[in-house]
């Protein structure tokens, strides 16, 4: 496990000397039902209920599947009988390994507003990659109940080198803020402050004053007197470069700084789009790379929608066609139900069919009647499962909604545990579970 080290931070405790963290679960959040996330995806039901059935009597459990592929989607639920249960269940196996990888637990809560509320929440960079999610639980439970912890981390599991955590009370987050910003943990430091959803960081990032200005299109002709020249007119001017290649030769696009943020924003209002030598010139903020980068998403996000939004209701989604299928004969299917205004048959590299495909028709009404009439319908043998196209956003939703309904299914008589169970707090749970941590298990 990996082990975390921050410098200069002294522990915080409760008036009554008592860390913080007890571990067990809030006032306003007692709760008798648990999520348990970065599950193995091989861990099944019965290995979920085997181990939390060791610190209480488990109600229910219940490993999230996808709905087609029944594949497991890395988390599940358990439901305990009483709070208590659940409180030590949470205190005593959070990062406990199952099939060699440590689970992640949390209190589930049905309503999503206290975690969509963003209250408590905060947000940590600069992390040494060697932190995981036990590591940094342990050093900001001191500061208060931790709702949810997590490293991001990459496709293979390695830190992306900043995290999240929420506490309970937005004085717990502050206090973590306070005491931790800009100290050394890990010999880094690190940045720690309030989590602003997507959304907010574009609008503050947006709303953000500058100095530095970007222009490109100008001819090779341009120097930088001719630049100081014309942006001079908005205001005092402290640098400005024109980019040139290892030759001398101009790359037509160049740097002006401006002494007053105010000036930098005038001269793009007024130069931006003007002509000069036949040049329409583009004058905008100077961007860092992450900037340039969000930017170009949030455009290609809006073509996206824009796309989805022409093809609302009108754009059908295909799947399991046999691989003989092309998009001529995906075409030819489609055709008796109206005008065909795009089809394609989805490839991968290698140019082999991946068995799923798109059909866009002109209007709502024929992409209905196709819908209705090919879905389930034999062809080369195959039942073809036809729908309409949606975006990734919408489908996401959409599952969460029939997740968020279902409820837990019990677990029946003859499933039994195959482990020994004893009474809460016994010696038989063994030391993998109660090692330094028997003072937390009554609180």
């Amino acid at each position: 496990m990996a082990q975390i080290q921050v410098q200069h931070q002294p522990p915080v405790t409760a008036p009554n000397g008592v860390a913080a963290n007890a571990g067990g679960a809030p006032g306003q959040f007692v709760s008798t039902s648990l999520y348990v996330g970065d599950l193995d995806q091989n861990v099944t039901d019965s290995q979920l209920y085997d181990l939390f059935n060791q610190v209480g009597q488990v109600v229910s459990v219940r490993v999230c599947r996808d709905l087609s592929t029944r594949r497991s989607l890395g988390y599940g639920y358990v439901n305990y009988s009483n709070p208590q249960d659940a409180a030590r269940a949470l205190d005593v196996l959070n990062f406990t390994p199952l099939n060699n990888k440590s689970i992640r637990i949390m209190y589930s809560h049905r309503d999503p507003s206290i975690r969509k509320s963003g209250t408590g929440n905060i947000f940590i960079k600069n992390l040494d990659k060697a932190i995981d999610h036990k590591a940094l639980h342990d050093t900001f439970s001191s500061f208060g109940n931790i709702l949810s912890c997590k490293i991001a981390t990459d496709g293979t599991g390695q830190s992306k080198g900043y995290g999240f955590v929420q506490f309970d009370s937005e004085e717990a987050a502050q206090s973590a803020i306070d005491k931790l910003n800009g100290m050394l943990i890990n010999d880094k430091p690190v940045f720690v402050g309030h989590f602003l959803r997507k959304q907010e960081r574009d609008g503050a990032w947006n709303k953000t004053k500058f100095n530095n200005v970007y222009v490109k299109n100008i001819s090779e002709s341009t120097t930088e007197d001719d630049l100081k020249k014309i942006f001079g007119e908005h205001g005092q001017i402290t640098s400005v470069v024109v980019m040139r290649d290892g030759d001398g030769k101009s790359r037509c696009f160049g740097f002006v700084n401006f002494e007053d943020p105010d000036a930098a924003a005038k001269a793009v209002d007024n130069l931006n789009g003007k002509k000069f030598d036949e040049k329409e010139w583009y004058v905008g903020k100077a961007q860092k790379k992450y900037e340039r980068e969000l930017e170009l998403k949030e455009r290609f996000e809006q073509s996206m929608k824009e796309a989805s939004d022409k093809f609302q209701g009108v754009n059908l989604y295909i799947k399991n066609l046999d691989d003989s299928i092309s998009d001529e004969k995906l075409k030819e299917l489609f055709s008796d139900y109206g005008t065909v205004t795009s089809c394609k048959v989805m490839r991968d590299p290698d140019g082999n069919s991946r068995g799923s495909g798109f059909v866009a028709f002109s209007t709502t009404e024929e992409a209905s009647r196709a819908l209705a009439e090919m879905n389930g319908k034999m062809v080369v043998s195959k039942p073809l499962y036809v729908a309409l196209a949606q975006r990734k956003e919408e489908r996401r939703a959409r599952l969460q909604a029939q997740f968020s309904q279902m409820r837990p299914v019990a677990m029946a008589p003859s499933v039994a545990p195959r482990m020994p169970v004893y009474p809460p707090g016994a010696p038989g749970l063994g030391q993998q579970f109660l090692y330094g941590q028997g003072r937390h298990l009554h609180r």
